[in-house]
């Protein structure tokens, strides 16, 4: 009788025992397929994020621009978070396109620092979306104005948790006020000086360009030029490369920056991978 009782309680205890080990072997065997799948993607989008009171309908002439000049066209998705997180999705990735289009905007889409922090965190959730159901394992970046901002926060608060499944290649920001108005490079605004504080949490393989217009050799009408130049404190000596490329002429003011032919040829050069634009075309541009 004793030995009855102890011959089901050890069963009992096998059975619960293997019942708790199913779910764990499936979790595992999906996160190796996951695995699998995201080192064998070939998919590497560039992502990217507007500026201050900019909808994710900011950057459609730059991308038809591109679409027109390069051999393979790159389709489109945007998605919109709202003030709850919550994500809409517009577009399609096509099949065969490796380097698809992908703009992420806000409902909220203040200014200011504080806002930049709650961006960030919902950019953060819609990258999150985007690398489960795409699983790509490297990607490039575009930020203009003050979503170049976004993405440096960004990096230094939430890229570190995916840093082991993924790569972002490179960083490239358009007139993006890293001093925000101040002219004076000695004083730090909070926000800079944050963002030198935190600036080892930057990957050290990630190169960066930062664009920005010189309508009157000062600013862009609307960011100091010196504003955007106090991103070398923050990525100098911190990444694999910084470089500055400040555009002139026409369309060289803050809002019409991203239409710049000249921009839209550094975009092709240095920030798309699979469709570098052919030497004759750059030559009838120059």
């Amino acid at each position: 009788m004793f030995k009855n009782k102890n011959l089901k309680w050890l069963l009992l205890l096998l059975t619960i025992l293997i019942l708790l080990e199913i779910p764990g072997y499936a979790w595992m065997k999906q996160a190796n397929n996951t695995r699998a799948q995201r080192s064998k993607s070939l998919l590497s989008p560039v992502i990217m994020v507007p500026g201050s009171s900019a909808t994710t309908e900011r950057f459609n002439e730059l991308i038809d621009q591109l679409n027109q000049t390069t051999a393979k066209k790159h389709s489109v998705l945007k998605i919109t978070v709202s003030r709850e997180a919550k994500l809409t999705y517009r577009g399609s990735i096509n099949k065969n396109d490796q380097e698809p289009f992908i703009i992420i905007g806000f409902d909220n889409n203040k200014d200011g620092y504080a806002n930049i922090k709650k961006q960030s965190q919902w950019l953060d959730v819609a990258f999150k979306s985007l690398m489960e159901n795409y699983k790509f394992n490297n990607f490039k970046v575009f930020g203009h104005s003050n979503g170049g901002l976004i993405w440096t926060y960004w990096l230094e608060h939430y890229y570190q948790q995916y840093a082991s499944e993924t790569k972002m290649k490179c960083l490239m920001t358009l007139g993006t006020p890293y001093n925000f108005t101040e002219n004076n490079p000695n004083n730090h605004t909070q926000m800079l000086a944050d963002f030198i504080k935190k600036r080892n949490k930057l990957p050290h393989n990630l190169k960066v360009y930062s664009l920005y217009g010189g309508k009157n050799y000062e600013s862009d009408g609307i960011v100091p030029e010196t504003s955007v130049a106090a991103g070398k404190f923050i990525f100098q000596n911190q990444v694999k490369a910084y470089t500055a490329v400040m555009v002139t002429g026409e369309k060289a003011d803050h809002s019409e920056l991203p239409q710049n032919k000249q921009i839209i040829q550094v975009i092709q050069q240095y920030l798309l991978e699979n469709d570098k634009p052919p030497k004759d075309n750059k030559e009838k541009d120059d």
